[in-house]
């Protein structure tokens, strides 16, 4: 059924200029607070998993198929922490990242349609890329020792606030990193401005090499 309903409102989407009223009145439940809950009860964890696993069927078209991306400039979704998932979707909604298509997308969804997708793609394995180039993955995990891994981890899976980067998409790295250099993007940080603005585009190459490298 939610599959269902979702497909249709890929098609409608485009034309709505205000979310349906389904999603106006899940609006007010707190989503971190439902997602804690879902985290520590089991029997409110998997109708909510099973929830996100149907939503999850309309995004593979994008994010592919367990939000392992088919495309390099569109993320994956696999592995990234349930709290940042939810949170960056909360963003989408309210503009704060702008993407109309992922704003209209999420706005319609309810409370529990997004909860349970950020829970189905926390739950999923990301598939990292071999090295194509040792010297280029080896120049870039000297550069992520020293800029990266004291907040994205020496794992590079991140946490509830920062982004898992390990397995990530090259294209799309490339652009974000490129855009916090600059201050360009809509996305902006000067932590992560002040790290990468000595970086030439060689630089992000190789250390966007080692990030989509790591497991």
């Amino acid at each position: 059924m939610v599959l269902a309903l979702f497909l249709s409102l890929c098609s409608l989407m485009v034309f709505a200029s205000e979310p349906p009223a389904r999603a106006r009145a899940s609006a007010k439940v707190d989503l971190q607070d439902r997602l804690k809950e879902a985290l520590r009860n089991p029997r409110l964890h998997e109708p909510l998993l099973k929830t996100g696993s149907q939503v999850a069927a309309v995004c593979d078209r994008c994010h592919g198929v367990g939000g392992n991306s088919p495309t390099p400039d569109v993320p994956n979704l696999a592995g990234q922490n349930t709290v940042y998932v939810l949170e960056q979707a909360r963003q989408f909604a309210e503009g704060e990242r702008q993407n109309e298509f992922m704003r209209r997308m999420i706005r319609v969804m309810t409370s529990d349609e997004k909860i349970g997708f950020s829970l189905f793609y926390g739950n999923q394995k990301v598939k990292p890329a071999p090295a194509q180039n040792a010297a280029l993955t080896a120049k870039g995990q000297a550069l992520y020792t020293k800029d990266c891994e004291s907040c994205h981890e020496d794992h590079g899976r991140g946490d509830e606030h920062l982004a898992r980067v390990a397995g990530q998409q090259p294209v799309y790295m490339t652009v974000a990193l490129k855009r916090y250099r600059t201050g360009s993007g809509t996305r902006l940080d000067r932590d992560m401005a002040e790290s990468l603005v000595t970086y030439t585009d060689s630089d992000i190459d190789a250390v966007v090499a080692y990030m989509r490298s790591m497991p």
